[in-house]
């Protein structure tokens, strides 16, 4: 089941690619469906991630372990923008491998010990926050000239690099202390925090700045409801 979950969040990149090299996404639908994963994302890291690593842990090192997650996170992206170009084919790819490492990082750990109902809002957000990354990238790609064929390739191999982050992250820690788990879990929640203020909320907002904060709440109305759900 861990593999089925892994499988197909990492999918959603693929189909993202092939609407954005071969479909038609307007840049407003792109902004909205990218803020209603980000507003999902937000609750999943909380009550999936970071409350039951404090309770697991302790506040300080679940605390410590997001403020670090963010800040490497941040130190990266910036790194990437200045090497490639933030709107470069290879700064993109990069930029987005960025986000989905920790993410199916995040995603691999909280699936230790549980059933995956009991992250379905967190594995729903990040599909949701793949399918119009993906296809924004590629799209750009394309227009960057970039040939379909390798734009497609280029995602895949994305797809698998993610996979593989997912897995280890549910097999390499499985057994290892409650505090590193925890401090794992939060580190890739703080991560994940940093690329939404500095690469989700932002582009969604450029792409749909009218209904940029009406698509955060139905994310996180969306996120709740699928809490609730593996609670019940």
């Amino acid at each position: 089941m861990t593999f089925l979950v892994v499988v197909v969040v990492s999918a959603a990149l693929i189909v993202g690619a092939l609407w954005g090299i071969y479909g038609k996404l307007s840049s407003r639908t792109e902004g909205f469906v990218i803020a209603l994963a980000g507003g999902a994302l937000i609750v999943s890291l909380v009550t999936e991630l970071i409350d039951p690593s404090i309770e697991q842990s302790n506040l300080w090192v679940g605390l410590g372990a997001v403020a670090a997650g963010a800040a490497v996170f941040s130190v990266v992206d910036y790194w990437i923008d200045e090497k490639w170009g933030a709107e470069g084919g290879g700064g993109l790819l990069a930029a987005i491998t960025l986000d989905g490492v920790p993410e199916n990082l995040a995603l691999g750990v909280a699936l230790i010990g549980a059933a995956p109902i009991e992250v379905a809002a967190l594995a729903g957000s990040i599909l949701l926050s793949n399918l119009p990354e993906a296809a924004g990238g590629a799209k750009q790609m394309t227009g960057n000239g970039f040939s379909k064929g390798k734009t497609l390739s280029l995602w895949a191999m994305t797809a698998l690099i993610l996979s593989i982050a997912a897995v280890v992250g549910n097999i390499a820690l499985e057994g290892v202390s409650p505090h590193v788990l925890a401090a794992t879990r939060c580190f890739a929640a703080g991560a994940v925090v940093a690329s939404l203020a500095t690469e989700v909320f932002p582009k969604a907002y450029k792409e749909d700045r009218h209904m940029a904060g009406v698509a955060t709440a139905i994310g996180v109305i969306l996120a709740v409801f699928l809490g609730e759900l593996a609670t019940a």
